[in-house]
């Protein structure tokens, strides 16, 4: 199964990039520039359903029309 990388809006990445270091912030975990292949994977989990569910609101607030 080949895997597809390319990003939907390119111009996104550096902003999601952005998004996941202020939210490790916030959950306490701590990235670095780089290299995290270091961390736990209960801390990349944190990070990762963080950004998932900040995506998910700023979507609903979208199709709402807030």
């Amino acid at each position: 199964m080949a895997r597809n990388n390319q990003k939907v809006v390119p111009n996104a990445a550096s902003a999601l990039d952005k998004m996941k270091y202020e939210i490790a912030s916030q959950v306490g975990v701590n990235l670095k520039q780089g290299y995290n292949g270091d961390i736990a994977a209960r801390d990349a989990g944190r990070v990762g359903g963080n950004i998932t569910k900040k995506l998910i609101q700023m979507a609903e607030s979208q199709i709402a029309g807030k």
